[in-house]
């Protein structure tokens, strides 16, 4: 098991590129089970997640090359071999769910094992039956899969109204929508940038879509799709976890290939904490302003709110700022389980429900910590970047589902941090 050893070194200055999306290239990649021509996705991040994704599609009979160093994804579904997606891959993640809209708008039936993924809350997949069940699928769940069945001619049109914002449910409900006979309507709809790109490329696939960016689309259904190229866009969460480093540690970090539109809320906190954000030809400038950090506010929202994604790396930051914050979680329960591991470090922070208040330090202490989760692992390594000593994190094979060369980018600003196995002593 690997472990992850960050020393504070003061601050932080350079460059550090932003990769594409993970939560939208995991979005893409099904949307080539609607077309049997090809679909070639660029700026693909490369992490375990889309490994994941390409054993369920390659499980399925899909063709899935990974071409310039795992950049450029070239999908085909010309022949599938299966509906059936399997338990032992798709616990792995919970994105897998995904496949089933496309498969039962281009097939008919699909068999989908309830997924799996990080465990901040139950996050249940009731929303995505409801969309397909509107649109005339018959579900069954038996043995822990989804058996879905359209009807005789293929899914309709209907007037999808979601009583709550969900991304996953909007995603599925989009992908199915689009080779359904008639006017799909998608109300409460979800509206970040990971839906709008899925939009434009099923654009692209000859899709017929408008009101993506709008909380309410509506999609023609058409006779088929066609191939495309699109390139995935830049992952807005890798991107706010690299802005806070010269945040935490002190420096200048220009986050190239950045936009500030993917990030409104959060840029707006961190301007009110002290933080300079400034937009580039190249991506975004962040610095920190003049002396510590002040606290803010923070309360999670569906885009374009502060996103959850963002929250346990501005929990890290806010752990030394002057003053008091607090941190309301309203999108998943259970999210605060970096909390206790911050605490190790010096944090003061005290967690009731939804809510986590957090006393600044002057100081964080190195000290061996546990990520709990994805975003959780990246906060402890930000908290070490910043702390008195030597942090070690454990079990960061979470962070490998998300992060792309975290080590490498954060050496590359001047950070002092090593992977290692699990015992040995950090070096170099």
């Amino acid at each position: 098991m690997d472990q992850i050893i960050v020393t504070g070194n003061g601050a932080l200055n350079g460059e550090i590129p932003i990769a594409g999306a993970k939560n939208a290239c995991l979005t893409l990649m099904p949307a080539t089970l609607l077309t049997d021509q090809p679909l070639t996705l660029t700026n693909a991040p490369r992490l375990s997640d889309i490994r994941t994704m390409t054993e369920l599609l390659r499980s399925l009979g899909a063709e899935v090359a990974s071409l310039q160093d795992g950049t450029v994804l070239a999908l085909s579904s010309h022949d599938l071999t299966s509906q059936r997606a399997e338990y032992d891959i798709v616990r792995k993640m919970r994105a897998s769910i995904l496949v089933l809209g496309p498969l039962l708008a281009r097939y008919g039936h699909a068999e989908v094992s309830l997924p799996g993924g990080c465990a901040i809350g139950a996050r249940p997949v009731d929303l995505h039956l409801r969309a397909l069940e509107a649109m005339g699928a018959e579900l069954d769940l038996r043995e822990g899969y989804v058996n879905a069945k359209a009807p005789s001619g293929g899914l309709r049109g209907a007037v999808i109204d979601f009583p709550i914002v969900s991304v996953g449910a909007t995603e599925n409900a989009l992908l199915a929508a689009t080779l359904a006979r008639g006017t799909t309507v998608l109300k409460n709809a979800a509206r970040e940038p990971e839906i709008v790109d899925l939009a434009e490329c099923l654009r692209r696939m000859g899709a017929r879509i408008e009101g993506e960016t709008t909380g309410t689309i509506t999609i023609e259904g058409v006779d088929a799709l066609h191939g495309a190229t699109h390139p995935v866009v830049t992952d807005r969460i890798e991107l706010g976890t690299y802005m806070l480093a010269p945040a935490i540690c002190g420096g200048e970090v220009e986050c190239l290939g950045g936009r500030i539109d993917l990030l409104g809320a959060f840029c707006e906190k961190l301007d009110e904490a002290g933080v300079s954000v400034e937009q580039t030809n190249r991506g975004i400038k962040v610095a920190r302003k003049n002396g510590r950090i002040k606290a803010v506010d923070v309360k999670t929202e569906p885009f374009p709110g502060f996103p959850t994604d963002l929250q346990a790396q501005m929990m890290a930051l806010m752990c030394t700022a002057e003053g008091t914050s607090v941190l309301e979680e309203t999108i998943f329960e259970n999210r605060f389980m970096h909390a206790p591991e911050l605490a190790r470090m010096g944090a003061r922070i005290e967690v009731h429900g939804g809510h986590a208040t957090v006393t600044g330090v002057s100081k964080l202490k190195g000290a061996p910590v546990m990520a709990t989760d994805l975003r959780a692992s990246v906060s402890l390594i930000l908290a070490g970047l910043a702390a008195e000593g030597e942090t070690i994190v454990s079990r960061v094979y979470h962070l490998d589902r998300g992060y792309e060369h975290v080590v490498r980018k954060l050496r590359g600003v001047g950070a002092k941090i090593e992977r290692v196995k699990e015992g040995e002593a950090a070096h170099g």
